[in-house]
């Protein structure tokens, strides 16, 4: 049991350490590559193209396609651990359950199911439109219903396509769908809040650690209400990350905040010399 509840505690204690390093020392150069430089001007040609709000959804349908072809053969690759990892994880799991701990895990893990985070949704919404005023206020009114049901039927292709079944006590399969909706809520969220108003960077980078907490002891919460196989959480972690980038990528480009290429210098085309001279 010692080592459940220290597991518990690395779920709080990890993202905690992890997320703050990253952002200060991982975000500053992705946002300086070259390849994030590319996909400034891509989004610059098709914004050029289709206008930001054809732009977004181009990146939010192609974004969504991509995600599915990454997550499709990590669920089957993750599915043949069943027999090796999953299942003794569970039975461990499960011969060592402590009511007072289960019943605080299955108020916890409620955080991610739908219902609660469709309210959130709609209040989210409501408030974050308030707040935009004059400005694109129908931006939140859009995004926050759209990541919803984006969530939920892109969690539906991976279920169907992996079909991997589900631990014995319970019908969650792969990807952990609360990790994600946790993850794809609150930051959808957040990054509008942060549209709005002028957040201090330290305090982004805590409310995002924030968040990361969450969604790591939501993942720890479903494995030990054995609502879903480790691999499952493991699958979900990763699905909710590159999802919700999605989206907030394409909420930045529908509001115009994507970051112009840089201007690379142009070598001057070399002077003919005339022949004989």
């Amino acid at each position: 049991m010692t080592l459940i509840y220290l597991l518990g505690a690395l779920a709080v204690l990890v993202p905690a350490l992890l997320v703050p390093w990253l952002a200060t020392r991982w975000a500053p150069a992705v946002a300086a590559s070259r390849t994030a430089d590319r996909l400034r001007q891509a989004v610059a040609g098709l914004t050029a193209a289709f206008g930001r709000l054809g732009a977004a959804l181009v990146v939010l349908l192609a974004g969504s396609a991509a995600v599915i072809a990454l997550c499709w053969p990590l669920g089957e690759a993750l599915s043949r651990l069943e027999p090796h990892v999953d299942r003794p994880v569970f039975e461990y799991v499960h011969a060592r359950r402590v009511d007072g701990w289960a019943d605080l895990n299955s108020f916890v893990t409620a955080i991610g199911d739908r219902y609660p985070l469709k309210w959130v949704t709609v209040v989210g919404a409501i408030a974050l439109a308030v707040a935009w005023r004059r400005r694109r206020w129908w931006l939140p009114l859009v995004a926050m219903p759209l990541q919803f049901v984006l969530e939920q039927y892109t969690q539906q292709i991976l279920a169907v396509v992996v079909d991997r079944g589900h631990p014995p006590t319970d019908l969650g399969t792969y990807p952990s769908g609360g990790c994600a909706r946790v993850l794809m809520t609150f930051g959808t969220m957040l990054a509008l809040a942060a549209l709005v108003w002028r957040i201090p960077r330290r305090v982004r980078v805590g409310l995002l650690t924030a968040l990361a907490v969450l969604v790591s002891v939501e993942g720890y919460t479903r494995i030990y209400a054995e609502k879903h196989w480790l691999t499952d959480v493991l699958g979900g972690w990763t699905f909710a990350i590159l999802l919700t980038a999605v989206m907030v990528f394409a909420v930045a480009v529908a509001d115009g905040r994507v970051r112009p290429p840089a201007q690379r210098p142009t070598t001057p085309a070399r002077e003919r010399v005339p022949v004989g001279t």
